[in-house]
């Protein structure tokens, strides 16, 4: 592996900033029902059936202690120590203790994850993995030189059933100028990132929710939520994750226009779509109808305390069971009301819901280049030991009869009130087994939507899900996955940083300009931007397109 370029790795720890993103959803060999995990797991590494001559035989374990160092997401959740809780305790119980590994972990921030790891390994303290939700990411990791490049062989010895459920994905999509770089998780088609709106003040107004079909009738609330005095939309800074315009576009996306323009990593800022984006956001801000200091809003803490504090109306996250933000949102206002935001509120008349496809897989993974051979055996025997479904079900539901009930469909019944030792994270331990999955998988669809129902649904709002899984459906024919190149875009990687930084003040520039000076900054801001490295950017994409080396 060729020595990593310390002066890159230095340079992005100091302009990098978080990256804020998300995901969801899935494994198809998740069990459906309950088994209690024992440390004789007959189905893991200790049955598999090595080739001596080719990769040592680890089943009984390492003859010298490994460490294994796995990343894990802080969250920053009150009173969940990540790297340290009942579940790291019986990961390393379980795990390995049996296989001589000693399993560390090491939190990175989900909302400055790049910088994180870009620090660590500068530092020469990364964790054996890498990872990231998103592919231009992952290739910036890649072209740094930070990745060993993997034998795929090796991967499916030490872990058969990991590779099984995996392998077919990770030969797809895991090459990079025809190396094996990356493995990955499993991510099913759907996904629990929505957006809440206090349903109780679009009734004050005179409206419902679902009459909220486009941008205009979206609007109109928001104005009435201003002249009634209730609050307004909430915003926030835009931070390395660009799927604003989407709903912007033209329906069907050209192509080869999709693969230019868009990038989870750069913004787009020139196209026709942002400029109508930015118009409306303009308009919204000099109205009053949003956030006044949307651009302070830089973490998801942030925008949860004002919609907590009935400032806003609106927020976005990951649905789960266990979140307190309707709780603390009813401590500070008992009658509020919630719902779903529909998909079309975001549209405006006569354009479709449209938004961005998740690829076919959750986590994509690499293995830091200072990890040794031991260290990566011991990487693929986690994944494989994570992906039996005992082990996999314990880690999703915890202990039964404290954390949940399993219901006649072999479903686990989360306990809401449950707050003992072996009680799970706010997000239901994903943290931990999104190694291997985005959520839980049973043997159907209808009983895994049933799974998820009681995953996502806080007690008592059932139908928020049913809701989520409604929209889900009605605007699957207009999400479209991400161009997925087959290259190391250089000038991506070179520019990325800088531009992030330029972006956030160019757009928050245009957005707080008067409505008479709207042309004038927007077409300054433009010019600003494809002069720092934007056009270079588009210029070396072309390039690839033209060549073919995307799909």
């Amino acid at each position: 592996m060729a020595k990593k370029r310390l002066g890159t790795m230095l340079l992005s720890s100091l302009v990098v900033m978080g990256l804020i993103a998300g995901c969801s959803n899935s494994g198809s060999d998740t069990k459906t029902e309950e088994t209690t995990p024992t440390t004789d797991n007959s189905s893991t590494t200790t049955e598999t059936t090595t080739n001596e001559s080719a990769y040592p035989d680890y089943s009984k374990g390492f003859t010298e202690k490994v460490e294994l160092n796995i990343p894990v997401y802080e969250r920053a959740f009150e009173g969940w120590n990540v790297t340290d809780n009942y579940y790291t305790k019986w990961i390393q119980k379980e795990f390995g203790d049996k296989y001589n590994i000693d399993v560390k972990f090491t939190a990175i921030a989900r909302g400055n994850e790049v910088q994180d790891f870009e620090q660590l390994l500068a530092a020469h303290k990364a964790p054996d993995l890498i990872f990231h939700y998103d592919m231009p990411q992952a290739l910036a990791y890649y072209s740094e030189e930070v990745m060993q490049d993997l034998d795929y062989k090796e991967i499916e010895n030490y872990a058969p059933t990991y590779w099984k459920n995996m392998g077919s994905t990770i030969e797809q999509y895991g090459k990079v100028d025809g190396k094996n770089a990356f493995v990955f998780a499993a991510r099913p088609a759907i996904d629990n990132n929505t957006t809440l709106i206090r349903k109780d003040w679009v009734e004050k107004v005179g409206m419902k929710v679902e009459d909220l079909t486009s941008l205009e009738k979206y609007n109109d609330m928001l104005q009435k939520w201003k002249d009634a005095g209730l609050g307004v939309g909430a915003e926030s800074l835009k931070l390395n994750n660009y799927t604003f315009n989407y709903a912007f576009r033209d329906f069907p996306m050209d192509d080869k226009e999709h693969a230019l323009y868009s990038d989870l990593g750069v913004a787009d800022l020139t196209t026709p779509a942002t400029e109508k984006y930015l118009r409306n956001l303009n308009d919204l801000y000099n109205k009053g109808l949003i956030d006044k200091e949307f651009y302070l809003r830089t973490d998801d803490a942030k925008i949860k305390a004002e919609f907590v504090a009935g400032k806003t109306g609106t927020y976005g996250l990951y649905l789960a069971s266990n979140t307190d933000v309707i709780s603390a949102t009813l401590a500070n206002n008992p009658g509020a009301e919630f719902a779903i935001l529909p998909p079309g509120a975001g549209v405006p008349e006569g354009s479709k819901p449209q938004g961005r496809a998740y690829w076919p897989f959750g986590f994509i993974m690499g293995v830091n280049y200072e990890s040794t051979a031991e260290e990566r055996a011991a990487l693929w025997m986690y994944l494989e030991w994570m992906s039996q479904p005992d082990n996999l079900f314990f880690l999703q539901n915890g202990v039964e009869g404290q954390n949940y009930t399993l219901d006649a469909d072999g479903v686990a019944v989360k306990n809401a009130d449950f707050k003992g030792e072996s009680a799970l994270s706010q997000n239901n331990n994903k943290d931990y087994w999104a190694l291997v999955t985005e959520s839980a998988q049973y043997a159907d669809q209808a009983t895994t939507r049933k799974a998820l129902a009681r995953q996502w649904a806080p007690v008592g709002y059932e139908s928020l899900v049913d809701q989520l899984f409604k929209y889900y459906d009605e605007t699957a024919e207009y999400r479209t996955p991400d161009p997925m190149f087959s290259v190391v875009l250089e000038k991506v990687n070179e520019y990325k940083a800088d531009l992030n930084a330029l972006f956030q003040e160019l757009y928050v520039k245009v957005a707080l300009s008067k409505p008479e000076d709207f042309d004038k900054t927007y077409e300054a801001a433009k010019q600003t931007y494809l002069d720092a490295g934007y056009q270079e950017i588009l210029d070396e994409k072309q390039k690839a397109i033209d060549a073919g080396q995307y799909s």
